[in-house]
């Protein structure tokens, strides 16, 4: 299924965010104990993770049965201004108290990027206890949207695009000559949700050809399509605007 919701500007849609965020963790807790999220990078998701930071936000979360996990990571270091930990970390984790545990991030500062992703790969197969073949199922992913189309750290054209076996890849972005770690499509397609959060008016083509179904497989972000999960989308009426 798939929904869109539309924001007046990036405060209101972090609000929206942060009570579907609310809704699915309490549902998730209630029925397996505990709550698996992937976090997003950028600035829009950090509005709101500092949304979820304030008290009255911390007390409606169930934070303690929460794991939270991320969709992708750049090569660099947890204390690195561009690491997507790093942001988090600092707007919303160090505030929470969470159990060391329930924090499973991308060790993007291993010199060789394709460690790093087999070892998230086997984070994620010992943590959901999967079998050969088998996704894992988390509660919520969230995502945004580049300029160029790309989620994650799948970009036009590169060959994490076109992965299927394995769950998370090292992806050489040609056109910002750097590796990513990121999570594959049969991962974003089998969470029970996928949440994008997108603002701004350089987003509003992309949106209007994702949304309203136009030019399929154009862009990355098009192939997230939940095969039996939800699919919300949060714009700010600027993304929306087409």
């Amino acid at each position: 299924m798939s929904e869109v919701k539309i924001y007046s500007d990036t405060a209101q849609l972090a609000q929206g965010a942060a009570n579907e965020i609310k809704r699915i963790a309490q549902s998730a807790v209630s029925q397996s104990q505990r709550f698996t999220i992937a976090l997003s990078g950028g600035s829009t998701p950090k509005t709101l993770y500092g949304l979820l930071a304030e008290e009255t936000w911390r007390a409606q979360i169930p934070w303690q049965q929460t794991h939270v996990f991320w969709g992708d990571e750049r090569h660099v270091s947890p204390s690195h201004l561009d690491s997507n930990f790093r942001m988090a970390n600092e707007a919303l984790l160090s505030k929470l108290g969470l159990p060391p545990g329930n924090i499973h991030r991308i060790t993007g500062e291993l010199a060789d990027p394709a460690s790093a992703a087999h070892e998230y790969e086997q984070e994620l197969k010992n943590f959901f206890n999967l079998s050969a073949n088998q996704a894992p199922r988390f509660d919520l992913i969230l995502l945004g949207i580049g300029a160029d189309g790309h989620t994650a750290s799948l970009f036009p054209g590169t060959a994490g695009l076109r992965e299927r076996e394995h769950l998370c890849v090292a992806n050489w972005v040609e056109q910002l000559s750097t590796w990513r770690i990121t999570l594959t499509l049969p991962v974003l397609n089998n969470a029970a949700n996928v949440m994008f959060l997108v603002t701004g008016a350089d987003k509003a083509h992309i949106v209007h050809s994702i949304v309203e179904g136009e030019e399929r497989e154009l862009y990355p972000a098009q192939l997230v399509q939940p095969t039996s999960g939800n699919l919300l989308w949060l714009l700010d009426s600027t993304a929306a605007s087409r």
